[in-house]
C-alpha cells in the first residue's frame, strides 16, 4: 500500500502501537475476541516496524480481553445513561467508539496527546458526535469545555500506570468534581506489578516508565472523596480466560492462585452522585 502514514512516538504513547496491534491480529483469529476490523485496518494505513511491538497473535488476548471487559461496562453504563458524555482518556488509536457505536445522545471525547489525537483525526471518519481533544489528560485547561448537564463515563484503560499518583488522584478529583454524576471505569498494576515492569517487553521497548500504583479500591477511596466502589476484580478473572491456548490458561491459572501475582493488573469501576 502506498502513502502510508509515518509515526514516530516515544514513551508511554508508543505502547499505543502494541494495543493496536494486538487487536488487528485478533480480527483475523478463528476466535476473535474483539472483532476489530478498524485496528487491522488502520494497521495497514501505518508505515511501522510492528514486530518492535513484542505482540503475536499468541499473546494478543493479553490486550483484547481488557478491552472486551471495558466493552462491556461501558455497554452497561451507556445502556442506563443513553444521554451521556463519554471521557475516553488515553485513548490512543482505539477504536472504541466504533465498536461501542452509541446513540446520538452520547458525546464522546477521546483526549490523547497532540501527535496522538493527530493520527485519529487522520486515520478514523469523523462522526458528529465524537469529538477529539489534543491534551495531556492531566491537563485541567481541557475539562473546562466540556458539559455537565449529563451523567459521565470516565474510561482509561492502560492510562493510570503511566501517570505519577499526584498527578492521577488529581485527574480523578477533577473529573468527580467537574460532573454531578457518572461513572469511573480504569485498569491499574499493584505495587508488585510496578516493580515488574522491567519483565513487560510493550513498556520496555516503548522507553516508557511505570508509575502510578494501586493494590485495592482504598488507594482511591481514600485520595477522591464521594466515590462508592461498584467492582474490582483481577484481570486474571474475567470472562475469556478459559478460552486461551493451553499455555496462557495455564500460566493465568498459576498468576491466580498466587496471592500477590493474583491483582498485579486489576479493573476499578466507582460511582458518584
Amino acid at each position: 500500500m502506498t502513502d502510508r502514514l509515518q509515526v514516530d512516538l516515544t514513551g508511554a504513547p508508543q505502547t499505543m502501537l502494541a494495543t493496536l496491534y494486538g487487536k488487528a491480529l485478533d480480527a483475523d483469529l478463528p476466535k476473535s475476541v474483539l472483532h476489530d476490523t478498524y485496528a487491522r485496518d488502520i494497521v495497514a494505513r501505518i508505515d511501522y516496524d510492528w514486530s518492535k511491538t513484542t505482540i503475536t497473535a499468541a499473546n494478543s488476548p493479553g490486550v483484547t480481553l481488557r478491552s472486551a471487559y471495558f466493552d462491556k461496562t461501558a455497554r452497561q453504563f451507556l445502556a442506563v445513561h443513553p444521554e451521556a458524555v463519554v471521557l475516553h482518556l488515553g485513548c490512543g488509536l482505539d477504536s472504541r467508539y466504533y465498536r461501542l457505536d452509541p446513540g446520538p445522545g452520547v458525546d464522546w471525547y477521546d483526549v490523547d496527546y497532540p501527535e496522538v489525537a493527530d493520527l485519529r483525526r487522520r486515520l478514523y471518519p469523523a462522526r458528529e458526535h465524537c469529538h477529539i481533544v489534543s491534551a495531556s489528560v492531566t491537563d485541567p485547561a481541557w475539562l473546562a469545555d466540556i458539559p455537565t448537564d449529563r451523567p459521565v463515563l470516565m474510561l482509561a484503560e492502560g492510562l493510570t500506570m503511566y501517570l505519577t499518583e499526584a498527578d492521577g488522584q488529581a485527574l480523578l478529583r477533577r473529573i468527580v468534581a467537574h460532573f454531578p454524576s457518572g461513572e469511573l471505569q480504569f485498569d491499574a498494576f499493584s505495587r508488585f506489578g510496578v516493580k515488574l515492569q522491567w519483565t513487560n517487553g510493550v513498556v520496555r521497548r516503548a522507553g516508557a516508565t511505570l508509575k502510578w500504583a494501586m493494590d485495592g479500591p482504598d488507594d482511591v477511596l481514600s485520595a477522591v472523596p464521594n466515590l462508592r466502589l461498584l467492582s474490582w476484580v483481577s484481570a486474571l478473572g474475567t470472562d475469556g480466560y478459559d478460552q486461551l491456548p493451553t499455555g496462557l490458561r495455564i500460566m493465568a491459572a498459576v498468576m491466580r492462585a498466587i496471592p500477590g501475582m493474583r491483582y498485579m493488573s486489576q479493573y476499578h469501576r466507582y460511582s458518584w452522585g
